[in-house]
């Protein structure tokens, strides 16, 4: 069966990720930096579904644990076929005027150069130019990287600005190596990352005052993303998907 590994698998989008691939016949890499044991409820969840799983510690932000992280995949379960580059953090809201060079510095490391880390090792597995089978890679971005986040996180909607930016230019140098590489963009979506802004009520307020009056769930995004894995999606590539309730 094929085997997708998940950045930042052990709640949210990833873990809604995680468990729609399981259904659909993945074996599943629950990527995790320190929530061990929501990561291993989903690790659970995913065999529950007869299929294969392994929990991993990792940061993304460092480079000697993303290879760590592949290697152990390796091991566990044997050839990637797909990547999702789902781990992202954000800080507290605030004003550009407002932020410091560490601040702009994690949000960078995790969301950016961890991305394209684990991007490298993944084509490196996965591209007929280095003898693989070819894949798919999904990154999950943001309309944020649209929007900006003015008052916010204009910080957070850079990384995924740059996101975006890997998305397109991987896609078009691993096209004819059997690789394809897509985004998603979420919107205003329930998951525990607004409390880690200060607003665990953010997709409350904002909610209603969407086109579709509502926020997203996180199902929602991971049918997106698993649609781009998909063979339905055989000649997209380089392409988005906004999932953000018309935002």
């Amino acid at each position: 069966m094929p085997v997708l590994l998940i950045t930042g698998a052990s709640r949210g989008i990833g873990a809604a990720t995680a468990r729609l691939a399981a259904e659909r016949g993945y074996d599943v890499c629950v990527n995790f930096k320190a929530n061990e044991t929501a990561a291993d409820a989903v690790v659970e969840g995913v065999r529950a579904l007869g299929r294969r799983a392994i929990a991993v510690q990792a940061d993304v932000a460092s480079e000697p644990d993303v290879v760590r992280l592949f290697e152990t995949v390796d091991a566990g379960l044997g050839p990637i076929a797909a990547l999702v580059n789902n781990a992202g953090i954000l800080e507290r809201q605030a004003r550009v005027d407002q932020l410091d060079a560490a601040r702009i510095s994690r949000v960078l490391a995790t969301n950016v150069t961890g991305a394209f880390v684990c991007a490298r090792e993944a084509v490196r597995r996965m591209s007929t130019r280095h003898d693989g089978r070819g894949g798919a890679i999904v990154n999950v971005s943001s309309r944020a990287a649209v929007l900006g986040a003015p008052g916010e996180y204009v910080d957070y909607a850079a990384s995924k600005a740059a996101l975006d930016a890997l998305t397109i230019g991987l896609s078009k140098e691993v096209a004819a190596e059997g690789i394809r590489v897509n985004g998603v963009r979420a919107g205003i979506i329930d998951t525990e990352i607004h409390a880690s802004g200060g607003e665990p009520g953010r997709v409350a307020r904002l909610g209603p005052q969407q086109p579709m009056a509502r926020g997203g769930d996180a199902i929602e995004v991971a049918r997106a993303i698993l649609w781009l894995l998909s063979d339905e999606a055989s000649y997209t590539t380089g392409s988005f998907i906004e999932v953000a309730g018309g935002r």
